[in-house]
């Protein structure tokens, strides 16, 4: 899988994406316009190891949403029915996968990407 799943009105994801040098066959979706869907959200799960660990607990909707995630399934069924659960970026190229946007991550991307395209 080479593909980067990401939020076009997320400023965080546009620079990051503007930044970074990704290979030109990664295949970007923009997660409103097309949520992610369930191969997809199995096959980056499988390589995150939960997905709780796919799961942006920062969303607005978290509050809400944050007595029914008793399990990995009820993660599963939320990030499938809302796209804005989805942590983002997430950048899965062969068998590197990132998820997430705080600076170790980043920096992973760098490191894995190389240098800046400004």
């Amino acid at each position: 899988m080479k593909k980067g799943f990401y939020l076009s009105s997320c400023s965080t994801c546009k620079r990051i994406i503007k930044e970074i040098n990704f290979p030109s066959d990664l295949e970007w979706i923009d997660i409103k316009e097309n949520p992610i869907n369930e191969k997809d959200l199995d096959a980056v799960r499988s390589k995150m190891g939960s997905y709780e660990a796919l799961f942006s607990k920062r969303a607005v909707k978290y509050a809400e949403t944050k007595p029914f995630l008793v399990d990995e399934s009820a993660y599963r069924e939320r990030l499938l029915k809302e796209y804005t659960f989805l942590k983002r970026p997430v950048i899965v190229y062969d068998d590197f996968i990132s998820v997430g946007n705080d600076a170790k991550t980043i920096q992973q991307l760098t490191l894995k990407f190389s240098a800046s395209k400004t």
